[in-house]
């Protein structure tokens, strides 16, 4: 057993996932407590949850940034384990974590560690998907989340240790569920965007998306994921281009308030 001063609190928010949840908890078995924030499931994720965590709590969806710093509240120990709920701890992560714990921590207030990602039946090592260092586990008292929606990070005051074994991500179900993350995911970040009045510049429209794919593809060495690198490129430009294609649409609602009637020839 860990001394007080040692003890993980997992952290996991959920709504909607009772097909991966069960998963993901059973990979925190290990930690001292397990909290699950559900935002109001329409599935059985809130009830499952209950199978496997010490706590479960429902709590309306503020954002990604605050429903953490929300279920941070919560935890009753020291360290936080910050793991969505479509993620699963692996027994080598798990290993490493007891092992850096055992030997003692010293003035550590965080670590970080690669996440790998399961999309379309193949594990992806390359790109901009791995290995896509995340910082997860850290001191509560010293860490906080923060960023800009949809994108959270922990940041923290303090030395930070990276491991390298891996969380593993089993994000996206099928190509649909990408399409819709994309078109969820680029309404927010355009919706942030303007609400912070950043005007719409064409060369982001025109430039970013290319240069994006080139980034993942090329650079981040993406072909060597065969069919898996090339597609999530692909979707990566296109998440990019709607960004700023529904940004460029946010501006002219705005200065549009009425349309006119078409010109007559």
């Amino acid at each position: 057993m860990r001394p007080d001063h040692l003890k993980i609190s997992a952290c996991v928010t959920a709504c909607d996932e009772e097909d991966k949840i069960a998963l993901c908890l059973q990979s925190l078995q290990w930690c001292d407590e397990v909290i699950v924030v559900d935002s109001f499931s329409k599935d059985k994720t809130f009830e499952i949850s209950k199978q496997y965590a010490t706590h479960v709590d429902q709590h309306v969806w503020e954002g990604y940034i605050a429903q953490k710093n929300y279920i941070r509240s919560l935890a009753q120990f020291p360290w936080i384990l910050f793991v969505d709920a479509d993620e699963v701890v692996s027994s080598e992560l798990r290993h490493a974590i007891e092992q850096e714990f055992e030997r003692g921590v010293g003035e550590t207030v965080a670590y970080r560690f690669p996440r790998m990602v399961y999309y379309l039946g193949k594990w992806i090592r390359h790109g901009e998907w791995y290995p896509d260092i995340k910082l997860r586990l850290f001191l509560k008292d010293r860490g906080h989340s923060e960023g800009q929606e949809p994108h959270d990070r922990v940041v923290v005051d303090g030395p930070i240790r990276t491991l390298s074994a891996p969380l593993y991500h089993f994000t996206y179900d099928d190509m649909a569920d990408h399409i819709n993350t994309l078109n969820r995911f680029s309404s927010i970040s355009a919706n942030e965007k303007f609400s912070r009045n950043e005007p719409f510049r064409w060369r982001d429209l025109m430039f970013r998306p290319p240069w994006r794919f080139f980034k993942s593809y090329i650079v981040k060495r993406g072909f060597l994921d065969g069919r898996q690198g090339f597609i999530i490129a692909v979707m990566s430009a296109f998440g990019v281009f709607i960004k700023y294609a529904k940004l460029l649409e946010l501006w002219i609602q705005k200065n549009n308030t009425q349309p006119l009637p078409p010109a007559h020839e």
